[in-house]
């Protein structure tokens, strides 16, 4: 998997650097989202028995209950990658730890949007 989001990346920066210059951001969320889900059918399809993904859901903090539910599941890879379970599991900042860039973020730094921090001083109190 760690090479497949690697190649992943590669080709959002290449696609961003592309088309980045655009302004039209409708597409962009949508896009994001269905790569995330996409990644998401990967991941459980990679675990593809049974006793493996309730294993890896319990290791991610899913309920017991729940783990067993969804891994003995019949439905198909694309179906379960968008249960509140999977979600939960395999979220957003955990596919981020694990090396998935995000389209909006790639778009935004294309259109110069950066996000700044400020640095809040608790001792001087603004009013």
């Amino acid at each position: 998997m760690e090479y497949r989001l690697h190649k992943l990346g590669q080709y959002l920066r290449g696609w961003t650097a592309y088309y980045g210059i655009s302004q039209y951001y409708r597409p962009v969320p949508e896009l994001d989202e269905w790569i995330r889900r996409r990644v998401r059918m990967c991941y459980w399809k990679q675990w593809r028995w049974s006793c493996t993904k309730i294993k890896n859901l319990l290791a991610l903090g899913v309920s017991l209950k729940s783990a067993i539910q969804h891994g003995v599941s019949s439905n198909s890879y694309w179906q379960m990658s968008r249960t509140p379970v999977i979600n939960q599991a395999v979220s957003n900042a955990w596919l981020k730890e694990q090396g998935l860039l995000s389209v909006k973020d790639l778009w935004g730094k294309a259109q110069g949007y950066t996000a700044k921090k400020e640095k809040a001083s608790s001792s001087v109190p603004t009013c």
